[in-house]
Formats: structure tokens, C-alpha cells, sequence
């Protein structure tokens, strides 16, 4: 009898799994339609744009500050903005560092200062019931940083330790020589957005006071609020904290970008010697596109099948077939200004000019013959549904809206792009391939044990190659 009810029991459930046939992947559904969050607007008696999005799911806000400018305005002395910004939290108003992270601690906050490259953020996230409290503290660390000298003492000589040691991680040391290779010297990817030995030891409190004044200005500035709190409150909350920040020093020029990227005629190949490495590190790219390109849609497609995901090309050949490398991953780096496309990977000494073959062949692949109907509908799908989940906490909404501003799009942009990766074609995706890969005009980077990976480099007949010394490339 007990036999005879379990197997009552388990009826549904055994008739379900004769029914799926296993040996088939599960069908993929269209991704249900975006809903996008309200978005509300608003300024302060000073002028700076208030935008909020209400989140009334949990007692939490999320604010971020975000002033045009970054790393880009470092000009003739890189890592600069990146240092200024780093130094907000290290004293403001009364309070030093230690005591500033003490009071955010005791109210739940959280409060994070970056430089971009394009703008700095200032973010703020915290409990409904403690938020008067913390923006206190905000309107301290945006308005009143102290720049104590002893403070820019230590974490200067901080940061020179941090370049030191540049030279020992090959991942840094690729993705520094292949930035100063493509990017050339006036460009803001030219150099690393925390600069170099001589820069940094050239830092002191009235350089990053003059700069602080000179590109932490409100008619550059704008806040993006996500969380329980009406706009109302809001705008009387921050106008109450920062109806001081008025226009003062004349701020910095935002000097147009002159300097273009290297766009090579055929393959070059640098080589940066670490003797006795297990591994060499792979960067491979070439300039990338811009971010406003009628192109993007079908770019992010086309990335995710070749190296943008867990199941890309490259990484289920390189790891899963070959057992080369832990992971492989390819991307475009999107700014204002185009960055790089990069494919990127750490792989066993003894298979470095295997993998290399295997890279190439992936990326002419792609260019050359049209990517099948299943694994397209399957990277569409991986595009379109990833959007979504960047709405999951006020913290990711957040960063959508100042990742959207950065570009001047609207919020309604993401449902229209959406749209447009349902659209996408393969004749689409091998038209950007062959545009934007660089098959025949790859600058290549490789760290590794010169002695040992050469050689097999050589034999590929890839193209001429050029042996660069650590120090050329970690200053």
C-alpha cells in the first residue's frame, strides 16, 4: 500500500520527465517586455540637476553625485583626478578619515569617492531613518575636504608603492603597454588613470587643492537618487546641505582630445620579458568603436559570441576543449570617446603560441562565415535579458542612470535598444565582425618568459615583433 500511494504521488512528476526530452535543450522564449522604472527631475536653488527614481521596496537610498570631468582633465599630470578623488575621504570638515568612516559605520552608511574617466562620482548609500545624518557627511567630503599635507604624505607614498608594483603583475603590465602602444602620449587612455612614479611624487596638498577647485563645480554637477524618498524631500534634503557650493574658481577647460588612436596596417607583436613566468598573458585588440555607434546593438551580440560570455566561442574552445586557460574574455571598453576592443587571457607558457592560433582562427571564423540561427538567438537573448538585471537593487539603478547620462541617452534608450537586439540578423553580426575584429591589423601583447615563448611566436609569421622592458612600461 505504501508502495502504491508513492507511486500515486510521484505520477506528475515521473510523466513530466518522460515527457522532456533531454537529449534537446530547452527552447528559448522571447524576453518579456522591459518595464522601466519612473523617473522624476528636478533642480536645486543653485542649479544642480536633481534626478530620482522612487524604490519603496526597502527603507534604503542610494545617492550619487556625478561632476563632468575625470581623469581627462588630468592633462600634463596623470593620476591626478584619480588621487584628488581618492583623498575626499581621508579628512572632511572636522573629521579625519578614521572618524569619517567611524560616524558612516555608526549610521549604516556607505560612501564611496571615483574618478572616471569622464567624470567623478561621490555615492552614498543608506538607511531611510539615518539619511539626514549622512548627508551631512556627503556635504563635509564634497565641500569641505581638509587635504591635510600628512595625509597626502601617506597616501602618496601609498601610491608609489602600489606602481612598484606594477612590474610584478603581467595581467597590469599588458593591459599598460597595450594602452600606451594604441592610445598615443596627449590621449586620456595613453596613460594609467593613477599615473606614474614622477607624477605622483610630484603631489602635494596645494596641487590637489588647486585642481579640487577647479573641477569639483556645481554647474558640472548633477545627483542621482534612487530609494524611499519622495522628490520633494529629496531636493529640500540636498538643498539644505549644498546651497553653499556656488560657483567660485574658474573651472578647469575640458580641452578637446586631438591625439588619435594607432590603427595598425598589419599584425604587430610586443613581448615584455618575465623571466621564469608559469604564464604569459594574452592582450590582443585593436581601437574599438564608439558607444553612440548605430552599430552597438549588433557589437554586443557579436562580443558575446565571441568571447562576452561564459559559453562564448572563445572560451569553449581555449578552456573547455583545449584546457588552456582558466577563462578567456573579449570586450569593448565603452566611453565617450572609443576605447579599445580587447581579448584578453592568461594561458600555460608552454601552449602560448597554440592559443595564439586558436584566437585567430575564433576572430576570422566569425568574419568569415555566418554565425548559425540557434547560437544567434541565444546571444540576442543573453544581450536583451541582461538588461533587466541591472535594475535589481537601487545601487544598479543608479549606475544605469549615470551610465546612460554619461552618453546623454534617456532612460527610455534601453527599452528601444532592446528592440534593436531582437533584430539583429547574421548578416548583421559578421558585418561588424569584420569591421570592427582585427583579423590582419591586431596589435598584440604578450607577458610572459621571452626565452621560452618566442620562438613558437615567431614561427607563427604573425607579424614583426617588438621586445619592450618592464620598466618601459610600468614608470
Amino acid at each position: 500500500m505504501k508502495t502504491l500511494r508513492l507511486l500515486l504521488a510521484l505520477a506528475p512528476t515521473l510523466a513530466f520527465a518522460q515527457a522532456v526530452d533531454r537529449t534537446q535543450p530547452p527552447a528559448l522564449e522571447k524576453p518579456p517586455a522591459l518595464k522601466l522604472p519612473a523617473l522624476e527631475r528636478a533642480s536645486l536653488p543653485n542649479g544642480v540637476t536633481l534626478q530620482l527614481v522612487q524604490q519603496r521596496e526597502l527603507p534604503l537610498v542610494q545617492i550619487t553625485l556625478v561632476i563632468a570631468g575625470g581623469t581627462k582633465l588630468d592633462a600634463r599630470q596623470p593620476g591626478l583626478a584619480s588621487f584628488t578623488t581618492r583623498m575626499l575621504t581621508e579628512g572632511a570638515g572636522t573629521r579625519d578619515a578614521n572618524a569619517l568612516q567611524g560616524e558612516l559605520a555608526f549610521l549604516g552608511a556607505q560612501l564611496f569617492a571615483n574618478a572616471g574617466t569622464d567624470a567623478f562620482t561621490i555615492s552614498l548609500n543608506v538607511p531611510k531613518r539615518t539619511l539626514g545624518e549622512a548627508l551631512d557627511l556627503l556635504g563635509d567630503v564634497v565641500l569641505r575636504p581638509t587635504f591635510r599635507a600628512a595625509d597626502i604624505r601617506r597616501q602618496r607614498d601609498l601610491r608609489l608603492a602600489s606602481i612598484l608594483q606594477r612590474r610584478d603583475n603581467p595581467n597590469v603590465l599588458a593591459s599598460l603597454a597595450f594602452s600606451q602602444i594604441v592610445f598615443p602620449a596627449g590621449h586620456p587612455y595613453h596613460q594609467p588613470t593613477d599615473g606614474d612614479s614622477a607624477t605622483t611624487a610630484a603631489l602635494d596638498s596645494a596641487t590637489v587643492r588647486a585642481f579640487y577647485e577647479q573641477t569639483f563645480v556645481p554647474e558640472r554637477a548633477k545627483f542621482v537618487v534612487v530609494g524611499d524618498v519622495a522628490l520633494p524631500e529629496m531636493r529640500a534634503l540636498l538643498a539644505r546641505r549644498f546651497e553653499a557650493w556656488t560657483r567660485g574658481t574658474s573651472a578647469r577647460t575640458m580641452a578637446a582630445v586631438t591625439a588619435k588612436p594607432v590603427a595598425n596596417s598589419a599584425v604587430k607583436i610586443y613581448l615584455v620579458d618575465k623571466p621564469n613566468a608559469a604564464q604569459s598573458v594574452i592582450y590582443l585588440g585593436a581601437p574599438g568603436a564608439e558607444r553612440l555607434s548605430p552599430d552597438y546593438p549588433a557589437l554586443m551580440v557579436m562580443n558575446t559570441i565571441l568571447g562576452g560570455s561564459f559559453s562564448s566561442r572563445l572560451m569553449s574552445n581555449l578552456r573547455e576543449t583545449k584546457g588552456y586557460t582558466y577563462g578567456i574574455t573579449s570586450r569593448f571598453a565603452w566611453a565617450p570617446l572609443a576605447g579599445p576592443f580587447a581579448i584578453s587571457s592568461g594561458v600555460r607558457t608552454n601552449v602560448t603560441d597554440s592559443s595564439l592560433v586558436e584566437i585567430f582562427k575564433e576572430v576570422k571564423m566569425l568574419r568569415d562565415l555566418p554565425v548559425d540561427a540557434v547560437e544567434l538567438e541565444r546571444a540576442k537573448a543573453y544581450v536583451a535579458l541582461g538588461v533587466p538585471q541591472r535594475f535589481e537593487t537601487i545601487g544598479q539603478i543608479a549606475a544605469q542612470l549615470v551610465d546612460l547620462g554619461t552618453f546623454s541617452l534617456p532612460l527610455a534608450w534601453l527599452g528601444d535598444f532592446v528592440a534593436k537586439v531582437n533584430q539583429v540578423t547574421a548578416a548583421d553580426v559578421q558585418r561588424v565582425a569584420r569591421q570592427y575584429l582585427p583579423a590582419e591589423t591586431a596589435t598584440l601583447v604578450v607577458v610572459g618568459d621571452v626565452a621560452k615563448i618566442r620562438p613558437g611566436i615567431e614561427a607563427l609569421k604573425l607579424g614583426a615583433i617588438t621586445t619592450l622592458d618592464v620598466l618601459q612600461v610600468a614608470r
